[in-house]
């Protein structure tokens, strides 16, 4: 595959010399005559769909600790405590992702294809709001110019307009009926070709986007509203990608911990969000979430962000929880999810709640009976009793149960720092971690070290990573 972006040359001109790379740089140094040059449209969406679930992955990594789904075992860690770690790694992982979904939405226009055309700009916006999202200003209109190796940086007002009109530009492409070229199932590794579930996807990411603005002036709510009904319609509809060359990213997160590599506990902050220690009852879906600890007494038990596992140290022997196999969210074989039907019904009532409450109540159990249908919740007195205590009536709804659920529904899902950032980390028995580096809730990541070496002039100044985004202020 021919690239010629800046961000791979750069990485490839650092190397210099012995770097084996299936993709060529500026100066074609590796040449292989049995190499496909230009790619097809259909092994381009294969490539662009599957990055899509493994940076949701990656960048849900990063953003698990900051809401408190998870939590380091060793005290003092850096990405529990607010400290600068450098992600230089996911940084180039979402701007290459991107740099193939270009090279994606090019030969489509080439080729006439409104279908991939459409899914291009979807794919394309998605990663677009995962690094603006963490990093704020970033580059994009001058990102893959190949004469262009520091590109300026787009302000995030304008990289979130960008990443709408992508969305509306999909929506357009997509509704179009007289595609010559479909999209081939088989290498669709979200939707399976179904384009009318692209669409839908499309206004789900869409209506993420438009709540995400709830602090703004140019907040809309009937635009919301509008974009959802175009939106999902069940669980079936969920944009997921579950094609690895292993298992589920997140099940080898659970298998490592069992070998002892100590990663994927869960935070104290989740487990007690779900135990009763929090809201008073209990939560039927953390069954579903994770395995029962050793300890009869306390089968549910959490990692205290900051502070590091509890005696005798430094063990995986189940006396705290940890992200499971036995999951369906993160077993082996489980979806990557990016965008649900939960997740849009909890929007659906955040937005609806002022002007239609009886709307935003009616959305807000569904959106909690969806994400328990997601995690196999059996029907029983557990599940009958929990939605019987959030079964709180049309007037007695308010923003922070919405928030409540939907905190459940997007387990490990980047979107939550966004909704943690909106709601000013106001969860019920939130902290501030234990040894935390900041005295307020972090809201941005500092621009990684690779791009400072390689583009420095052109970053802008972050004086604190409590700095807030343009939406969040």
């Amino acid at each position: 595959m021919n690239k010629k972006y800046r961000f791979l040359f750069i990485l490839l001109s650092a190397v210099v010399v012995g770097l084996q790379s299936c993709e060529k740089d500026y100066f074609d140094l590796n040449d292989n005559p049995n190499q496909v040059t230009t790619p097809s449209l259909s092994s381009l969406l294969s490539t662009a769909t599957h990055k899509a679930g493994i940076n949701n992955y990656n960048v849900g990594g990063i953003t698990s600790t900051y809401v408190q789904y998870l939590a380091n075992p060793s005290a003092a860690a850096a990405s529990d405590i607010y400290q600068e770690v450098d992600y230089t790694s996911t940084w180039d992982a979402l701007y290459y992702a991107m740099a193939d979904i270009a090279d994606l939405k090019t030969l489509a226009l080439e080729q006439g294809s409104s279908e991939y055309l459409g899914v291009a700009n979807v794919l394309l916006s998605y990663h677009l709001n995962l690094v603006t999202d963490m990093w704020g200003n970033a580059p994009f209109s001058d990102a893959f110019n190949p004469t262009t190796l520091t590109p300026l940086y787009d302000t995030q007002e304008d990289l979130y307009k960008t990443s709408l009109d992508l969305l509306d530009s999909a929506i357009v492409q997509l509704t179009r009926s007289d595609a010559t070229l479909k999209l081939v199932a088989g290498n669709d590794l979200i939707h399976g070709g179904d384009r009318l579930k692209w669409i839908k996807t499309a206004y789900a990411l869409k209506a993420r986007m438009l709540i995400k603005v709830s602090k703004t002036a140019s907040f809309n709510a009937a635009s919301v509203l509008s974009a959802l009904d175009n939106s999902y319609k069940s669980n079936a509809d969920d944009a997921g990608m579950a094609s690895f060359q292993t298992r589920n990213p997140w099940a080898q997160v659970a298998r490592n911990n069992a070998s002892l590599t100590l990663s994927g506990w869960l935070s104290e902050q989740l487990v007690d969000h779900l135990n009763g220690t929090s809201y008073g009852v209990f939560d039927p879906r953390i069954r579903k979430i994770t395995d029962p600890t050793i300890t009869v007494a306390v089968p549910f038990i959490g990692t205290v962000n900051g502070a590091g596992n509890r005696p005798p140290g430094n063990n995986t022997v189940k006396d705290e929880n940890y992200v499971a196999t036995s999951s369906p969210w993160t077993s082996d074989a489980a979806p990557v999810l990016l965008v649900t039907y939960a997740e849009t019904k909890f929007i659906e009532a955040e937005a609806a709640l002022v002007a239609n409450p009886t709307r935003a109540y009616a959305a807000y159990l569904a959106g909690i009976n969806a994400n328990m249908d997601k995690l196999q919740v059996p029907a029983g007195a557990e599940r009958t009793a929990y939605i019987a205590a959030a079964s709180v009536g049309a007037g007695s709804l308010t923003k922070a149960l919405i928030f409540k659920e939907k905190y459940v529904a997007t387990y490990l899902n980047p979107e939550a720092w966004n909704d943690a950032r909106r709601l000013d980390y106001m969860y019920k028995n939130f902290t501030l971690p234990q040894n935390a580096a900041l005295t307020t809730f972090i809201r941005r990541l500092a621009y990684p070290t690779g791009e400072r070496s390689k583009n420095g002039k052109n970053i802008p100044s972050v004086s604190s990573l409590t700095d807030r985004l343009w939406w969040d202020k």
